[in-house]
Formats: C-alpha cells, structure tokens, sequence
C-alpha cells in the first residue's frame, strides 16, 4: 500500500511541489516584510495581486496533477502494469484518490493561505493582534472549524468520486456500446440529482425547504456532523461500485 500511495504521489507530484514552494517562499516574503512595516501599500498591493494570481496557478497545476493520477488509472500503459501487479484496484484507486484530495487541499492551502494573511496586513491588522485573536478563539469555534474543513474534505472527495464512477462505467459496462458516452452523461446527471436530494434524510436534524424537484436543509450543529457523514457515505459508496467494476472488467 505504500508503494501505491508512492507513485500515485509522484505521477502529478512534481510539479505541484514546485509551484507550492514557490508561492509559499513569495507569500512568506511579503508577510514577513509587510508585518515589519518595511512595505508600502503599492508593494502590499502587489503582494495580494500575485498572491490571487498565485492561486490561479495553482489551481491549474492542480488540475494538471489530477489528471496524470487519474489517467495512470484507466490508460496505457500505465494501467497495464496496474492491471497486472497482484494487487487489489482498491488499494490502487484508494491511494489514487487520497493522493488528489490531500495535494490539492494542501497545495491550495498554502495558496489561499498567503493571501488571506497578505490582505489582513494591507487592511492594517498586524501580526500579533492576529496571534492573540487564534490563541483566544473557544473550543466551540475550533470544532466548529474542525467540521468545516471536513465537510470540505467530503465534498471534494465526493465529487471526484463521482468522476472516477462515470469514468469507471464509460470504460466497462458502457465500453464500445452505441450511445456509451450519452449514457455515461445520464448516469452522471442521475448521480448529481441524488446526491442534490439526499439530504433530505437528514430532516430530523433541520428544516426542510423544497424548491420544484429540490431539496434543502438547513442544517446546524449535529445536523453538520451528520450531512458530513452522508457525503462521506456516498463516496464510500461510489468508491466500492467502482473498485468491484475496475477489478472485473475494464477496458484500457
């Protein structure tokens, strides 16, 4: 399993690396000289400007790294030696997957990061205000954090679950059938509709609204922790019916 979580790293690490040290190296630049006062408000300026470009860069270099991890999956020849290795797709598809979920959350991290600290100087709030405003932050404000980031994991998770599914099924049960790739296109309206309405099972925890054929809910508290689990449900989900497709038939 390490091995696999090595080399779905290194298919769209590099560069991603790069990228990452570079912008973090440049925020960290202007962080330290603007909370030293020795920036002018053009510099400051400056400073967020690259640092949004910065995240632009990075999202691109993101998507980049996404598609070399996902293509080593279902192409040649790559997915030839996947294929072949005595190894579980699972173990294959589940280091693939938390490869591209924590680089980009990471990377983009940094990326955002910067430039979150880089405007609060050029707004003239400094450095130590901001430490002593995280060390008072509440126990409740922490875990209400902590919820937050998760459901950010989970949504993200579950969207690229969803293309990895309708990838999987274009190349298996859909494979060389007339209309293959309108049906993968309906399967993957069918999920995005699902996945819209399925919080309504969380009504006991919040309010309902409907709005034509969708739902939502007003969630708080519990019913957080509950629609992060549900995400987390439906990835699990999508993430067995595509390892059992991928280990019984698919098509490189």
């Amino acid at each position: 399993m390490k091995a696999q979580f090595k080399y779905a790293f290194m298919a769209g690490g590099f560069a991603r690396v790069f990228v990452s040290a570079v912008i973090f190296a440049m925020n960290l630049v202007f962080i330290v000289l603007g909370s030293l006062g020795l920036l002018p408000v053009a510099a400051l300026i400056t400073a967020v400007s690259l640092g949004g470009v910065g995240i632009g860069v990075m999202a691109v270099v993101n998507v980049i790294g996404d598609i070399a991890i996902i293509h080593r999956l279902f192409a040649a020849p790559r997915a030839y030696l996947h294929a072949l290795t005595p190894v579980p797709r699972w173990k294959t598809l589940l280091a693939s997957v938390l490869s591209v979920v924590v680089s980009d959350i990471a990377s983009m991290a940094v990326a955002i990061s910067g430039v979150v600290w880089t405007s609060l100087i050029l707004a003239g709030s400094y450095v130590g205000d901001a430490i002593r405003n995280t060390v008072l932050v509440g126990a409740s404000d922490i875990m209400l954090g902590f919820w937050f980031s998760a459901l950010a994991f989970a949504g993200y998770l579950l969207v690229l679950m969803v293309i990895i599914f309708c990838i999987t099924i274009n190349k298996s049960l859909f494979y060389q059938k007339r209309g293959g790739g309108m049906l993968t296109a309906l399967v993957a309206v069918g999920l995005a509709y699902v996945i819209n309405v399925s919080p309504i099972v969380l009504a006991p925890f919040g309010a309902v609204s409907r709005w034509g054929l969708h739902f939502t809910v007003s969630l708080g508290g519990f019913g957080l922790i509950m629609y992060v689990l549900l995400l987390l449900a439906q990835s699990a989900a999508l993430f067995i019916f595509s390892s059992k497709l991928m280990e019984r038939k698919l098509n490189i």
